[in-house]
């Protein structure tokens, strides 16, 4: 019995990697719901009745008092899937979040505004002196919480195909050490110029590696192949998915034929793969193929690591931290910016010997 008016949001679908947004295709009436929140559906199922039709713009008279006091009582009606996701991850009370949505709703973007606001005080009211007899325990508290949330769609997928990569493949892991002091320089000294040619677009190291890799893959097929079966699929592109962290999980976007960007479409590509990551607005379309995956741990500031692959790749790139060490050059010890880099292969179809000059390959 709800009107809503074209482009309105009718329903959020959370599936296993991305949400997505259902509006109405032109004004109208809901005339009748066949599906409830929080049930399980499947592709091309019937959610709802629309009956198009004029209606009023402002709709707020519309709703009877009842109806805006059944939503004003379910907290379950103020919040969408994604915004109730956020909610319950940060243990927020949604009474002092200003929803913008329609009928007070809060959106994802209302929490991530809310929790943006937060850190801003945190951070710019000074830290109390406590007082010293709040120091002093009280005595002692059994008090020992728990809370059980359910895994979203996205998390228990990743859950799933993860534990896929480990058991289904033969999967190894081999280390090579880089030299990042060319690429630093040549970073220093040309990354103004760069950012203003190409419009704010700045250069990172991503850009270089994902060069790299695709130069990488045109001299070894192998590690740019999948496994069908019993059969080898060759692929003579080169589409590189770039792990991104969200709120809701790793996901790993594709940019398609990343053999034929420049430096500049590689580091635009990945910047805006990664925005949308984390605005959950990525498509399905986003999300699927890859040939190869490069994934940067170093920005959070690991030193070392073994990356899980993703089927049916054979093949992905583990990027770490750039850190100082103290190394042998020409008989004497210089201080250099190394990175560890680690590349996971599927030893059913790679061998030892390809993946090691892979990844020379990538270092050179």
């Amino acid at each position: 019995g709800e009107s809503v008016l074209r482009d309105e949001l009718i329903v959020e679908i959370e599936t296993d990697k991305v949400v997505l947004e259902v509006v109405a295709p032109e004004d109208g009436v809901i005339s009748e719901i066949l599906v409830a929140a929080g049930e399980t559906i499947e592709s091309e199922q019937l959610l709802a009745m629309f009956q198009p039709g004029e209606v009023s713009r402002d709709k707020g008279t519309e709703d009877s008092p009842d109806k805006a006091e059944q939503e004003a009582a379910s907290s379950d009606a103020q919040l969408g899937p994604a915004a109730r996701q956020l909610v319950e991850e940060h243990s927020l009370d949604i009474s002092d979040i200003q929803g913008t949505g329609k009928n007070g709703r809060i959106t994802k973007e209302d929490v991530l505004k809310h929790l943006k606001r937060e850190q801003q005080e945190e951070r710019a009211s000074p830290p109390a002196t406590p007082d010293i007899q709040e120091q002093l325990p009280a005595g002692p508290s059994s008090e020992r919480v728990e809370r059980r949330v359910p895994m979203t769609r996205m998390r228990a997928k990743i859950a799933e195909r993860l534990l896929n990569a480990s058991q289904e493949t033969a999967m190894l892991t081999t280390f090579n050490e880089v030299n990042m002091a060319p690429v630093m320089a040549l970073r220093s000294k040309y990354k103004e110029q760069f950012e203003k040619t190409h419009n704010g677009t700045r250069l990172g190291f991503m850009g270089f590696f994902v060069k790299a890799a695709c130069e990488a893959l045109k001299r070894f097929p192998a590690v740019n192949a999948s496994i069908d079966g019993d059969d080898i699929v060759y692929h003579g592109y080169q589409d590189i998915g770039v792990a991104v962290s969200t709120d809701g999980g790793l996901v790993v976007p594709v940019m398609r034929d990343a053999d034929f960007m420049s430096l500049a479409d590689i580091e635009a590509a990945i910047a805006d793969l990664g925005q949308r990551a984390r605005d959950n607005k990525l498509g399905i379309e986003d999300m699927t193929g890859g040939t190869f995956t490069v994934t940067n741990g170093g920005v959070f500031g690991s030193l070392m690591s073994t990356p899980i692959l993703n089927p049916p790749q054979t093949g992905i790139l583990g990027m770490h931290k750039i850190q100082e060490r103290p190394m042998a050059v020409d008989g004497e010890v210089v201080i250099l910016p190394m990175m560890y880099l680690a590349l996971s292969y599927d030893h059913r179809l790679i061998d030892g010997k390809t993946a090691v000059q892979f990844l020379v390959a990538i270092k050179d």
